[in-house]
């Protein structure tokens, strides 16, 4: 008996070891106590089916270095307060210049507010049009979520387009209160805009401008976030402004009139004066000064 006892404990920590992975195989979101532990999901639909998984370290970020945004981050921070509380808030679309800070603005939502429930799962395009079966998954869960599409933008005819249009407002079915979506892009309307899309607009016989069909389509998805924040690019100071910010954290010893024009010049080099030149130009500082 005691022999069969040791097996039967065998067998009992064996089948503890394989559910996790059997889940994950088969699919699915993952049991209610991972909510608890992980912050940060992955969602992905495949050919077999869909799954939800956890990422156990998230890349994360410090808001404090969001430098030259903040009217736009103390919006999105409203609202995601807003969210947290139960009171009224809305879906968000980021847009804006490339290293801008958009999706840093995101990932810092975490560390700030995990411990009050939130968690963020990141959905890719090619996975959206499985979005509602993600939807039913977290509607029961007793968190808050943020779905998380990154750098977004569509073609035309592209899958998951009104998938995203009736998952934000439009199904009948209205969507989870514990879900709020927030996008970022590069296009204010994420979608290309043509001059021949203007041709099908009229003016009628009391003076009214109707747009035509394909700008509507376009201006349909964007309408639907009710939150929307520009991030525009920095002037230089600035820019020099959010160096300093990273140079400070990373304990460089330079002086201020040297850090000035090598921050100019990479600048300069790389075409761009946004967050994230400030960020590589610190950290190839950094790498350099190691022994």
């Amino acid at each position: 008996m005691p022999r069969l006892g040791r097996i039967a404990a065998l067998l009992e920590e064996a089948l503890g070891e394989a559910v996790p992975v059997l889940r994950r195989l088969r699919g699915g979101p993952p049991a209610l106590e991972v909510f608890e532990r992980v912050w940060a999901f992955r969602f992905e639909a495949t050919g077999g089916g869909a799954r939800l998984l956890p990422i156990e370290e998230p890349r994360l970020f410090d808001l404090d270095l969001l430098l030259g945004v903040e009217r736009g981050l103390e919006r999105l921070l409203r609202n995601t307060e807003r969210f947290l509380e139960g009171r009224p808030a809305h879906h968000a679309l980021l847009f804006g210049e490339r290293g801008t800070g958009k999706s840093s603005a995101v990932r810092g939502l975490l560390p700030r507010y995990a411990g009050r429930g939130l968690r963020v799962v990141e959905v890719r395009k090619p996975d959206l049009p499985a979005l509602p079966t993600l939807l039913g998954w977290l509607r029961p869960v007793p968190k808050r979520f943020a779905v998380f599409l990154d750098d977004l933008s569509f073609d035309e005819g592209e899958p998951g387009f009104r998938e995203l249009k009736a998952a934000l407002e439009g199904s009948l079915e209205a969507p989870p209160e514990n879900v709020r979506v927030i996008a970022t892009s590069n296009r204010r309307h994420l979608v290309p805009e043509r001059a021949e899309d203007n041709r099908g607009a009229r003016l009628d016989e009391r003076g009214e401008l109707h747009l035509g069909e394909a700008v509507e389509e376009k201006l349909a998805l964007a309408d639907r976030f009710g939150l929307v924040i520009g991030f525009y690019g920095f002037d230089q100071e600035t820019y020099l402004r959010i160096v300093r910010a990273y140079a400070g954290r990373a304990a460089l010893d330079l002086a201020e009139p040297e850090l000035r024009e090598r921050a100019l010049r990479f600048a300069l080099e790389r075409g761009s004066r946004s967050g994230r030149t400030a960020r590589q130009f610190v950290e190839s500082l950094a790498e350099r000064a190691l022994p």
